[in-house]
């Protein structure tokens, strides 16, 4: 069994039959009182965000969770299908348990958090940096790349980002899929 002294950032906890991972947490002591741990939560199978608190070396249920490479498959009326890259085997996954999913593009590679007491998957990661298509763009004028101004444009798959005023429509350029920011551009 695992205590309060096992509570670290990105832990998957049971708590009130519910998945909930670990965000940020810390300690208060008080003088004449029992030190308390407290841990903000974010649902993992629901969308709730919640702040719990627990007295120092209380039992917490810790959920053992495997993360495996998956392929994007494609996206249909009944989600989004990545293939197991040992097994070929398929699975379907909601919207909601991906990060960033208007960056995926077929054939992108992924990490799937599975908990492995029920062999399903909470939690679909894209790589911190991915590479991209400008598919539209509004063309830039020599000489804008003094200034650090931006213009939309839009890339494969369909989302929008701000970019400097020289990118151009049909360049690759590198994104932080957690921000949603341009980092540079990329040299075919």
């Amino acid at each position: 069994m695992a205590t309060t002294a096992d509570i670290r950032t990105g832990l998957i906890i049971k708590l009130d039959n519910s998945l909930y991972s670990v965000v940020e947490f810390g300690q208060n002591k008080t003088a004449r009182a029992a030190a308390k741990v407290w841990a903000k939560l974010k649902g993992v199978d629901n969308s709730r965000s919640i702040e719990h608190t627990w007295n120092s070396g209380d039992t917490i249920y810790p959920v053992r969770v495997e993360k495996k490479a998956y392929q994007f498959l494609y996206q249909d009326e009944s989600g989004y299908n990545f293939m197991d890259k040992e097994s070929f085997e398929q699975i379907v996954v909601n919207k909601e348990m991906i990060d960033a999913p208007q960056f995926l593009k077929d054939g992108d590679e992924v990490a799937i958090a599975m908990n492995t007491e029920t062999e399903l998957p909470m939690a679909v990661e894209l790589p911190d940096k991915i590479v991209l298509k400008v598919t539209y763009s509004e063309p830039g004028m020599k000489g804008d790349t003094a200034t650090r101004t931006l213009k939309p444009a839009t890339v494969e798959g369909g989302a929008t980002i701000m970019v400097p005023l020289f990118v151009n429509e049909g360049e690759l350029i590198r994104i932080n899929t957690k921000t949603g920011e341009y980092i540079e551009r990329v040299k075919e």
